[in-house]
């Protein structure tokens, strides 16, 4: 999303901009190499953000009290306590930027920003993520109202997704598909984005994030001589131990079909090459998005289990399995976030 709001402005503004890279969740490899010879970005910076459990001397604000008044005095001093021990871990002086556009601010940085009364644009992690998982009130559920104006209106605790202080906006994908829109949100849809781009643009794009293009080509060229292909996209769900008991039985299901690839989620630590060595494999660092861009490239079907399908443009049908199939694997309370909400 970061190159494809930067390819949409005008050449001559284009290079201004830096991006900070957070190691909070992704280990990023080589990217930001990658990046910086893309010349896109006038600085590219990787940030060691560090999560509350990284910090002893939160945990005593993180315990119940037993009564609502109790946690709520508890996360107004674990609110403003997690910035301020954040706040050496901070690579810039976000003080200094113009603007400010954060994927994820339910992370720590969200927190960060919310308690230096720094303006930032809140954008979703993630296609359609709100649609299928509100985590702000799915996290706050339970008073939520109250919470949201304590955020919002006082900055005494941080809601995030919109809800913070010093959010002025929320970019997301489609509104219409978000059962309980916020204000704040503003739609802004990736297909136009992409749409928008040029040879050269897509060119660029699969250069940066594709470590490996001439390893992904070979695969991409044997893959076209094979006539129904079936991709399976993988995602970390649940333990790894019941996590590899679904993708088994998803490859159980559809191997019939065709021949069965395989593409990793880019956090999904299970080691789908022991587990499936019959299956060509896609590079996990490869965003299933780059495919689009490969005017050869076609499947008969894509599959996924919780994966959101909608911006997949290589293959004659998409099946997302949904949170009926993730029933047989697990408690439903743990997938059916928006049904408890």
């Amino acid at each position: 999303m970061s190159f494809l709001k930067e390819l949409n402005l005008p050449k001559e503004k284009r290079g201004q901009a830096t991006l900070v890279l957070s190691k909070l969740s992704t280990d990023f490899e080589k990217l930001k190499e990658r990046v910086e010879r893309s010349g896109l970005f006038e600085e590219v910076i990787e940030f060691d953000e560090k999560r509350d459990t990284y910090f002893p001397e939160l945990q005593k604000w993180r315990a119940g009290t037993g009564n609502f008044l109790g946690n709520l005095l508890y996360r107004i001093k674990f609110t403003k306590e997690f910035a301020k021990l954040e706040e050496p871990f901070i690579p810039v002086n976000f003080k200094e930027y113009g603007e400010i556009y954060v994927y994820c601010d339910a992370d720590p940085i969200g927190y960060y920003l919310n308690q230096k009364k720094i303006r930032y644009h809140a954008l979703e992690d993630g296609l359609n993520t709100l649609k299928n998982k509100d985590d702000a009130r799915y996290a706050n559920r339970g008073h939520f109202k109250l919470k949201a104006f304590l955020s919002r209106k006082f900055n005494l605790i941080f809601v995030h997704n919109g809800y913070g202080k010093y959010c002025i906006d929320m970019e997301v994908d489609n509104i219409s598909a978000i059962k309980y829109p916020c204000p704040q949100y503003v739609e802004v849809r990736r297909q136009t984005l992409v749409d928008r781009l040029t040879e050269e643009d897509k060119r660029l794009i699969l250069k940066t994030f594709i470590r490996d293009m001439e390893g992904l080509e070979k695969q991409l060229t044997e893959s076209s001589r094979i006539g129904d292909k079936i991709l399976i996209l993988t995602k970390p769900l649940c333990t790894l131990d019941v996590r590899e008991k679904i993708f088994r039985d998803v490859v159980a299901i559809y191997e019939k079909e065709g021949t069965i690839f395989i593409k990793p989620h880019p956090r999904d630590v299970l080691d789908y090459k022991k587990i499936f060595p019959q299956y060509p494999q896609f590079d996990a660092t490869v965003p299933m998005e780059m495919l689009n861009f490969f005017p050869g490239i076609r499947f008969k079907k894509v599959v996924g289990v919780l994966t959101e399908m909608t911006g997949i443009q290589f293959a004659d049908e998409v099946v997302r399995l949904g949170p009926d199939f993730m029933d047989h694997y697990e408690d439903p309370l743990r997938h059916r976030q928006n049904e408890q909400i």
